[in-house]
């Protein structure tokens, strides 16, 4: 299993601005955003409430505590944050019980920035007993560190994780490159000052200064993320 606090000073990608590499996990570089709805509209059922298709887009990439805070205010449902939690992370690990579908481009993507030594970590708002099942599927030798959701104060869309993964690493956060799926990572990312790639899965995101939008990982490579240092 990868620490979570690693030594500063992790070696950086030599000859290149570009000091790391911070990566989103669900919907990013494994296929689950769906398993995660499924979760979500098997535990409401059995509570008596059907979700409204249209609130997928609204929990998409959010903290626990805030996609279940708001699905519990949206059908009344009679339960409480902390046992949704339980339910709702319960489902998600029953439904990737077997080996998980990567992103198209993630295993190539990944053991190209391993191959060139470049310090990378998985940021998630998912919980550590998430993180720790998916990384089996993943590869925990990619990743220096490791941040979960429910091991920071403040999740996405706060900074604090990607700050938290960049010191780690003894990288520059304006020298980081953050790959995410969602509006609410893409948010933390920029507000920790991290140059972005968004890889939009269930809304779409627009491009702005600082952040590129591609539609799949394919489009990424070592030169590209490279490329991104020079605006």
């Amino acid at each position: 299993m990868t620490s979570t606090v690693p030594a500063l000073g992790t070696r950086t990608a030599e000859g290149s601005a570009l000091q790391a590499v911070l990566l989103d996990m669900d919907g990013t570089l494994v296929d689950t955003e769906g398993f995660w709805w499924d979760a979500e509209v098997a535990v409401f059922g059995s509570l008596g409430h059907a979700l409204d298709e249209a609130w997928r887009e609204v929990v998409v990439g959010g903290p626990m505590t805030r996609s279940a805070g708001f699905l519990i205010e949206a059908t009344g449902a009679d339960i409480t944050l902390p046992e949704l939690t339980v339910l709702l992370n319960d489902g998600f690990e029953e439904r990737i019980s077997s080996v998980l579908p990567l992103m198209p481009g993630a295993a190539r993507l990944l053991a190209e920035l391993a191959a060139h030594d470049v310090p990378t970590a998985l940021v998630s708002a998912s919980h550590r007993r998430i993180i720790d099942r998916v990384l089996t599927s993943l590869g925990p030798q990619y990743f220096a560190l490791t941040v979960a959701g429910d091991e920071v104060e403040r999740t996405k869309p706060y900074p604090d994780p990607y700050l938290l993964a960049a010191a780690g690493l003894g990288a520059d956060p304006a020298r980081c490159a953050v790959i995410e799926d969602t509006a609410t990572g893409v948010a933390a990312a920029e507000a920790a000052g991290c140059h972005v790639v968004a890889v939009p899965s269930v809304a779409p995101i627009a491009p702005a200064y600082r952040r590129t939008v591609v539609p799949s990982l394919e489009h990424v490579n070592l030169p590209f993320l490279h490329g991104l240092m020079g605006y």
